[in-house]
């Protein structure tokens, strides 16, 4: 009897852990996936506009000027941006993406978020400034507090003539006036005016994209629709999802994939119960027969044992969900358990709670808790028969 509580106890704490497991692994993953798309919603705007074919376009037409007039835009941003050579001091020198930007950029009021030291500052007093990710600043050991040592950014010349090498780059100078820190798809980034890489690249009017943002209520899935039909094909018009679909698709996946890892290890903890029911069967096996020669059918004995093994079960989850819940709580308010990366952008592990996640986990252990109860519930009648005749 000892031997049989232990067992039973063991199960009940597999499901207690692996309900608790899913509860708080699904919760970080809701956190990051919360955190990841807030960041890049710092630099990627809610429609993004982007010729289908070469790297720039005239936005000075009436379509994109009644675009710009728009109520319902909060910003209208033209960007500029190329991959240029990027040197500093007399060593050091990275490649990087240099975009350009137009000054209703800065109306997102969450950049000052992502910057570690200085100031997102673009232009002040006349001159243009420019903003460096933390990779940019770590390969360059760029100093923003020193006035004397400019970022100097190179670009292929589109006018030079071949005869002469060193006419071949277009160069200018530009201070930088704080690091921003995201990600490393855009830690490699230097942000600067639009004004700063026309003359950089020679382009007096061409954009290489239009981001756009709008005012809360908008609905954005109708204004994509009605820009694609307006622009036709030669543009194309992205979304958020559509700008970043690795990212998506890649938080999705590792969601789904520790979900089902998770729930392996769950289905073998919670499969511990038909080896706890079994040994039970075999040891009430002279009261079954007693109770069946009382009156009891084989439907009464099954449903005892099979809401024995479904009560292990949801105690051990239910249980399991409470502390998974009263942790997630816990990490929110003080978070104890740190990321140990001094370069990520956030401190510790971030956590995002959903109804659907305790649903799910639910569910899950319900509907492997059924099929494990049944098949231990149907082994207590298996050979009621001969109990009966041996008694």
């Amino acid at each position: 009897m000892h031997a049989i509580n232990i067992i039973s106890g063991i199960s009940m704490l597999g499901v207690f852990i692996g309900s608790a497991a899913l509860v708080i692994v699904l919760s970080v993953f809701n956190g990051l996936e919360k955190v990841i798309v807030s960041l890049y919603s710092n630099f990627t705007p809610e429609i993004k506009i982007e010729p289908r074919q070469g790297k720039t376009f005239d936005p000075n037409t009436p379509f994109f000027n009644a675009l710009r007039r728009d109520p319902k835009v909060l910003s209208f941003t033209e960007v500029l941006e190329e991959k240029a050579l990027i040197r500093y001091g007399t060593t050091g020198q990275f490649i990087g993406t240099v975009r350009g930007v137009s000054s209703d950029f800065l109306k997102n009021p969450q950049l000052d978020s992502t910057i570690e030291k200085g100031s997102f500052t673009l232009h002040d007093k006349g001159q243009d400034y420019a903003v460096i990710g933390a990779m940019v600043q770590g390969k360059l050991s760029v100093n923003i507090h020193d006035q004397l040592s400019p970022l100097q950014v190179y670009t292929p010349n589109k006018r030079a003539s071949g005869g002469d090498p060193l006419g071949e780059f277009s160069v200018k100078y530009i201070y930088p006036s704080g690091i921003f820190n995201i990600q490393q798809d855009f830690n490699s980034m230097i942000i600067t005016p639009i004004g700063f890489m026309r003359e950089l690249l020679g382009e007096p009017d061409n954009v290489s994209a239009i981001d756009l943002n709008y005012k809360k209520g908008t609905d954005l899935d109708a204004v994509q629709g009605d820009l694609h039909d307006k622009l036709g094909t030669m543009f194309t018009v992205k979304n958020r999802f559509e700008q970043n679909a690795d990212l998506y698709k890649t938080l999705n996946y590792e969601h789904w994939f520790t979900f089902m890892i998770l729930t392996f290890v769950l289905i073998i903890a919670i499969f511990n119960i038909i080896g706890s029911l079994t040994m039970l069967v075999i040891d009430k096996q002279k009261d079954i027969a007693i109770l069946t020669s009382l009156g009891a059918g084989k439907r009464m004995i099954q449903g005892i044992f099979f809401f024995e093994g479904m009560m292990i079960s949801f105690f051990g989850c239910i249980t399991g969900m409470g502390v998974g819940l009263i942790f997630c709580i816990l990490q929110q308010q003080f978070g104890f358990i740190k990321f140990g990366d001094a370069l990520t952008a956030i401190d510790a592990y971030p956590i995002a709670l959903k109804a659907w996640d305790f649903v799910l986990v639910f569910l899950t252990v319900g509907s492997i808790s059924t099929i494990a109860s049944a098949i231990s519930a149907r082994l207590s009648v298996k050979r009621l028969g001969e109990i009966k005749e041996e008694l």
